[in-house]
């Protein structure tokens, strides 16, 4: 095993012991994205560096985004109880913060590279994933993360990362990338904008990557719209019409359903003189708030059902995704490779004529019907000219098949953008294209009854841990009083089942090879 696989190991191991002692049938849904991982390499998807299971967040998350100047620091520090964060009228931070309980040095500061150099955190290698976006933007991962411990307890089983203002307009790659990479570890996405300014036309782009790059997620339950800073609305008593007008332009994105919250910080609200109109903002403000720490509160239980979801998502995408898609994508890339191998055929044909001729004319070798007749030496240079155009025609032909697979390589990049699928996809099927590999194998290497069998344990897993935590969480027949059924209960271990074990009897889980193929 490589130094990246024993890596991956120790990682799932380490994960393994934290979970022991938090929620223990996630204990057993680390196995099965073992299970998957096996899936993963054999097919290409995933390389000795890579695991399903890393690239998740298994802590709960909570991740707020929003404009400049909406109010995300100053929410966040009444949340806390503590002025953690700067805050202003303009952009005071320009870096993503991931906020965790501190220990006995309470409140503190640290740079990027304590979430880079940390597999516990979400931000893990994020190095690795700027340096694709530009070369050198690895290096200045300190210009992009910092890490912050809280001593409030509100942080305890939890991580919250507060987002840089969003401008899409004047935004970098790198900073669109972590913004992408956060939305999808997060267990809840609040979305912050400022009531202060209730015509949202102008942010037309921020709205398409915060909203309109939602809607068609399977996951979109856990964006939370939330318009702050409501009470400079009490001026004109117009609510409504600054809730509407960000409805409106929510919906031109395609969302039509859902509703904002709408709160504003009592400790840096406008005096309101009207006390019906203060009492009637008050109350409001109060229901709203409490809604989204409620929230905030459940992320615990969110993401259990995400990961062991997450699971069966995988499995089903292999199978239902993964495996046609390399199928299409090899069945452009033999048609590439086939007719360009046709054109070189032609085009030898040709020679080889002439070749014939001129032997045949400046030679003694010619066809006679007992066989080819002709002097030793003629002979000799016909299969000498014989081993050149199959050699020629061999390089020809894997370079063809490296042609092929740069042009097939560009749609998968360009139809997928920068994201997990596309890179998932494009190692798969570069795996599939090495030059050992035959050209006209149909099914993507690797795939197999066994992978099938696998994949389906898997989901038969997932389902058991679901049903698992549905018996911790819910009592449908009310057999369990409301004591001994706490929202954020450590639920019981789920071992998975056997016949993945059986299937592949005899072989040491902890000893197969971690790599494609």
């Amino acid at each position: 095993m490589s130094s990246a696989g024993k890596t991956i190991k120790l990682r799932l191991k380490s994960l393994e012991q934290h979970l022991r002692k938090e929620n223990p049938v996630l204990v057993a849904a680390v196995e099965s994205y073992r299970h998957l991982d096996r899936v993963g390499y054999s097919l290409g998807l995933l390389n000795e560096e890579q695991s399903f299971a890393t690239q998740i967040s298994w802590w709960p998350m909570i991740s707020v985004l929003g404009t400049f100047s909406a109010g995300k620091s100053t929410f966040i520090n009444h949340y806390l109880g503590q002025k953690l964060q700067s805050t202003g009228n303009q952009a005071v931070d320009d870096k993503f913060t991931v906020i965790c309980l501190g220990g006995e040095h309470g409140s503190q500061a640290l740079p990027g590279t304590a979430l880079d150099a940390d597999p516990r955190f979400p931000f893990y290698q994020i190095s690795n994933e700027l340096e694709k976006v530009a070369q050198g933007e690895g290096r200045r991962v300190d210009t992009y993360l910092q890490l912050k411990t809280s001593p409030s307890e509100k942080l305890r089983g939890r991580i919250l990362i507060d987002s840089p203002g969003f401008d899409a307009d004047s935004q970098r790659n790198a900073t669109l990338r972590l913004t992408d990479h956060i939305i999808d570890l997060s267990d809840l996405v609040l979305v912050f904008f400022d009531a202060r300014h209730p015509e949202p036309g102008a942010m037309r782009d921020t709205l398409k990557h915060l909203v309109g790059d939602t809607i068609h997620r399977a996951d979109a339950t856990k964006f939370v719209f939330i318009l702050n800073q409501m009470d400079t609305t009490a001026r004109d008593d117009n609510p409504e019409e600054v809730v509407g007008a960000w409805q409106r332009a929510i919906a031109q994105e395609g969302l039509t359903t859902g509703r904002f919250y709408c709160i504003y910080n009592p400790d840096a609200a406008v005096g309101i003189e009207d006390d019906a109109t203060r009492k009637r903002y008050e109350s409001k403000r109060d229901h709203d708030l409490e809604e989204i720490h409620q929230r905030i509160q459940r992320v615990g239980v969110d993401r259990a059902y995400r990961i062991t979801g997450t699971l069966e998502k995988i499995a089903h995408r292999i199978e239902e995704k993964y495996v046609p898609q390399l199928i299409e994508y090899k069945r452009q890339w033999r048609k590439i490779v086939l007719w360009g191998d046709a054109l070189v055929a032609a085009a030898f044909l040709g020679l080889a004529a002439v070749a014939a001729t001129l032997l045949g004319h400046f030679g003694d070798f010619k066809w006679e019907r007992s066989g080819w007749e002709g002097s030793t030496v003629t002979l000799v240079l016909a299969l000498a000219l014989l081993s050149v155009v199959i050699g020629l025609f061999a390089y020809l032909h894997f370079r063809m098949r490296r042609f092929a697979t740069g042009r097939v390589l560009s749609r998968i990049i360009k139809h997928y953008s920068a994201g997990i699928e596309g890179e998932r996809l494009s190692q798969a099927f570069v795996h599939n294209t090495r030059p050992w590999h035959s050209l006209f194998r149909k099914s993507p290497v690797g795939w197999n009854n066994r992978c099938h069998k696998r994949l389906q344990q898997v989901i038969a897993e997932a389902n058991q841990y679901v049903q698992t935590l549905n018996d911790t969480f819910t009592d449908p027949s009310g057999d369990l009083s409301p004591e001994t059924m706490p929202p954020t209960a450590p639920v019981a271990v789920v071992e998975p089942v056997s016949s993945t074990a059986e299937t592949d009897k005899g072989e040491n889980p902890d000893e197969v090879k971690q790599q494609p193929g």
